[in-house]
C-alpha cells in the first residue's frame, strides 16, 4: 500500500515537471513583447513561469485524473 502511494507520488511529480517544461517550451513561441510594458524584465519573466507552472499543472492534472479513472475501470466489472 505504501509503496503504491509512494509510486504515484513520484509519477505526479515526473508529470508535474514534464508538462511544465512542455508549456515553458510552447510559451515561448509566443511574442508577448506585443502584451506587456515595455522595460517590464522582472514582471513579464515573472508573468511567463507563472503561465508556464499554471498550463503545466493543469495538463498534469488532466493526465493524471485520467491515468487514475482508468485505474478504477476495473472495480466497473
Amino acid at each position: 500500500m505504501t509503496q503504491e502511494i509512494a509510486i504515484d507520488s513520484l509519477i505526479n511529480i515526473v508529470l508535474h515537471i514534464t508538462f511544465i517544461i512542455i508549456a515553458w517550451k510552447a510559451l515561448e513561441a509566443l511574442n508577448f513583447e506585443k502584451f506587456l510594458k515595455k522595460n517590464r524584465v522582472v514582471e513579464s519573466r515573472t508573468l511567463y513561469v507563472l503561465l508556464a507552472i499554471t498550463i503545466g499543472t493543469v495538463a498534469s492534472h488532466f493526465v493524471t485524473q485520467f491515468i487514475y479513472w482508468s485505474r478504477q475501470l476495473i472495480y466497473l466489472f
